[in-house]
């Protein structure tokens, strides 16, 4: 045949002939299909075949003069000069050779399956062999569930068409490429039957942060339309990629979507939405046991595409699940254009706030990039209205498919109320380098037109819209000529979702990772409730209870999963360097007012120095959930293969309660010594500094926590404005605790740290510390490099 090949007849040096996603599905089939992963047979309809039906129709010269004096700037001449050619192309005649061979292959098709009118998804491949650093993702047609040689023939057509998208003319006029330097072809491949299932977008680099130890996968219910369009907001995933390479399956985060919409087939076998049942919504749409089968799919697929490139090559997967035959397959497979441009990069780019904000935060949603944009509010309902888009405006739109990047394009910042991270509207963001923040709800109903706001998504996951124009700064730091100090400079991690971002800092680990804060962001609700309900007795609250566990029925495996996660994250973002976990550190009146606390918690006096820590443990009252945490713990140092954490235990009065919490952990399996596992205390309270030769016997060594040291030692309530002043970490009395705690550890070969705010605060605390010989200092993120200046000046000194 002159203008068809069957896809496992190509390989990935094919691009000029049937572009990049025919010769990817190719190379696949020919290279992968051997170590287990499956992949849809069909054919491609060649770049030659769609040039003969613009040479069969002599359309080149009249889609040419079509451009000729249009500014495609201007939205609203865009919107004429694509609609005018699509048109025009759509009125072609396709050449009778080309027909044939396109009818003779659909019946070739028919045999293989063994069925007529085989239902065949046509997807369209650009050609772009000489545009190295373009991404065409999203901008041309797909079209689902195509049935018989009538309907086949005119939807490649529609594919051909497809190439004078809006969008798909304002990316190569923006990037000066010549509209006819790329051609279409157009693949055709047996459906998966994912309108009964599930399916999803997989990224083997973290599309937010760059990380290459992470794969990313959402998923959804239905056709995966909906996903790519960002219509829905997905199921999220992450999978740990090192520990995968081991044989061990580390699924870092399970993160429930809405997934509110599920596109399947009508009666006449058309595609429609239809609202997915609550049930459904808030089950995941894919097991551990799929997410762990893709996982392994996607590193496949990099490790194979690395070795063709000669160089790392991070991959953007397109994947469905059949739900007749349960078999997982990938439908798409091209290189990430946006972060992997970004890895030989040695500067980190910081934005951040120039004040503590104090404005009113507007809405929340997923964060995309990690920059700060202000600008006028413009509500847009389609990219029809563009012409009233200025420059600096944030686009708050419903979705922002990529139909829309001729807008996206004069943004300071995007706001939708729908989406995911892997829409092809992020997609487009991320290229762009505008930050956006997707599946907000109702950003377009709380939102008022030229309503001043600031849009925020260097603050982790969730990216926040505050109200007004607040200033900020842009930080760039040349991490290439950083020295190592002699005294570690570890960083305090309290929130997984920004592990991985503030990961890159110059950093030895982490020195104090705190369990409080994925308990009340990730569980929030009471241990103790979780446990009763485990048992299956009643307890208060137990809608809302139910309702922080949504996603699942066994509250055991939530508590544990979320824990295991959350400490995974991080442990896993600065792996093998050493992340040290503090057990949770509530007091009572803070466990009180998590959901369903009230029925476990007594009134204190005085909670700072009541029912805290260690006396929690071994205590009857909650003894059973602090074995759940030592589980968790246990999973992520044994079963997630992070075994850099160590485990640090908060608020120990006496060495006997030492002795009681150890013992616990012991029962529930987090043993000490046992695959290299340390145990610390945090030295907070003067009988830990007292005492200290006794303490450490049991301890393999102590953090200092100078906040609360420093007002147990001079009797201020921390917490108390009336006695503020009083309090002060460079008092003589508390360095005089910090010099013998330091003293005590170095006498008996023990680890000594400090992960307190003091260092944080005050630089002749740090060099004080430094001069003392502790072995390191655990700053707060923001602290890092002004301190790390100190440390290093003071170090060549000495």
């Amino acid at each position: 045949m002159n203008y068809i090949r069957r896809l496992d007849s190509l390989r990935l040096e094919d691009i000029a002939l049937v572009g990049g996603k025919n010769a990817s599905l190719g190379e696949m089939i020919g290279s992968l299909k051997s170590l287990g992963v499956k992949v849809p047979e069909g054919f491609a309809v060649t770049a030659d075949g769609y040039r003969a039906f613009i040479a069969h129709n002599q359309f080149e010269p009249k889609i040419r003069d079509s451009f000729k004096g249009v500014d495609l700037t201007d939205i609203e001449e865009l919107n004429r000069c694509g609609n005018s050619i699509r048109t025009l192309m759509l009125t072609g005649e396709m050449p009778e050779v080309l027909k044939n061979e396109i009818s003779e292959s659909y019946r070739i098709m028919e045999k293989e399956y063994g069925m007529a009118s085989v239902d065949v998804a046509v997807r369209s491949s650009a050609t772009a062999e000489d545009l190295p650093d373009a991404s065409f993702a999203g901008q041309q047609e797909s079209y689902l569930n195509v049935r018989g040689e009538t309907m086949l023939i005119e939807h490649v057509k529609r594919c051909f068409a497809s190439l004078f998208t809006d969008r798909a003319i304002s990316y190569r006029h923006s990037r000066g490429y010549d509209h006819f330097a790329v051609a279409l072809s157009v693949g055709v491949q047996k459906m998966v039957r994912s309108d009964l299932s599930s399916s999803g977008i997989m990224f083997t680099i973290d599309t937010e942060n760059g990380s290459d130890k992470l794969i990313l996968i959402n998923s959804i219910w239905g056709l995966g339309e909906n996903i790519v369009g960002g219509r829905v907001n997905p199921d999220e995933f992450y999978v740990y990629k090192p520990t995968l390479k081991a044989n061990q399956v580390s699924i870092l985060k399970r993160q429930l979507g809405s997934k509110a919409l599920t596109m399947t087939y009508d009666e006449r076998h058309h595609t429609m939405n239809l609202s997915t049942p609550k049930e459904l919504q808030e089950q995941f749409s894919i097991n551990d046991d799929e997410v762990a089968t893709l996982a392994r799919y996607a590193l496949l697929i990099e490790d194979h595409y690395t070795i063709l490139a000669g160089e790392y090559r991070p991959m953007d997967i397109e994947w469905a699940k059949d739900g007749m035959s349960g078999e997982l397959f990938i439908v798409q497979a091209r290189p990430e254009t946006v972060q992997s441009q970004k890895l030989s990069n040695n500067t980190l780019e910081q934005y951040r706030f120039k004040e503590e904000v104090k404005a009113k935060i507007l809405l929340s949603g997923k964060a995309i990039g990690e920059k700060i944009g202000s600008g006028n509010v413009k509500i847009i309902h389609s990219p029809a209205e563009g012409e009233r888009f200025n420059v600096g405006d944030v686009l708050v739109a419903d979705i922002t498919d990529p139909d829309w990047e001729p807008i996206m394009k004069k943004a300071s910042a995007v706001i939708t109320n729908r989406g995911g991270r892997t829409c092809h509207a992020a997609i487009v963001a991320r290229e762009i380098g505008v930050p956006a923040i997707v599946g907000t709800v109702n950003a377009t109903e709380l939102l008022y037109e030229n309503e001043e706001v600031s849009v925020s998504c260097a603050e982790g996951e969730n990216g926040h819209v505050y109200e007004g124009l607040i200033p900020y700064e842009i930080t760039k730091i040349d991490l290439g000529n950083l020295a190592p100090t002699k005294t570690k400079l570890y960083m305090n991690v309290g929130n997984p979702d920004s592990a991985f971002k503030v990961a890159k800092l110059p950093n030895d680990g982490v020195g104090l990772a705190r369990m409080e804060f994925i308990i009340t962001n990730y569980v929030k609700a009471h241990p103790m409730a979780l446990v009763e309900l485990s048992r299956g007795k009643k307890i208060r609250e137990y809608k809302a209870v139910k309702a922080a566990m949504k996603g699942y029925d066994d509250p055991k495996m939530f508590f544990i999963d979320k824990l295991s996660e959350g400490v995974g994250m991080i442990a896993a973002a600065f792996y093998p360097r050493p992340v040290v976990v503090r057990t949770s550190d509530f007091k009572s009146n803070e466990y009180k007012h998590m959901v369903g606390g009230a029925a476990y918690e007594s009134d204190e006096e005085n909670p700072m120095i009541g029912f805290r820590g260690a006396s929690r443990y071994y205590s009857q009252q909650y003894r059973e959930a602090f074995e759940w945490e030592c589980e968790a713990l246990k999973r992520v140092r044994d079963d997630m293969g992070l075994d850099n954490v160590k485990v640090m235990l908060p608020f120990v009065r006496t060495p006997e309660e030492g002795r009681k919490a150890i013992a616990v952990m012991n029962e529930a399996g987090l043993v000490q010594g046992e695959n290299a596992l340390e145990i610390y205390a945090m030295c907070e309270i003067p009988s830990n500094v007292i005492l200290a030769d006794q303490f450490l016997e049991i301890f393999d060594g102590y953090s200092i926590g100078s906040n609360d040291l420093t007002q147990l030692t001079l009797g201020v309530d921390r917490d108390s404005t009336l006695v503020a002043a009083v309090f002060d970490e460079r008092n003589d009395a508390v360095t005089r605790m910090l010099s013998q705690a330091i003293r005590a550890c170095k006498e008996r070969g023990k680890y000594i740290g400090i992960c307190g705010q003091a260092p944080s605060d005050y630089p002749e605390i740090t060099r004080f510390l430094v001069e003392e010989g502790i072995d390191s200092i655990s700053l707060n993120p923001d602290s890092l490099l002004k301190m790390r200046q100190v440390v290093s000046a003071f170090e060549a000194k000495q």
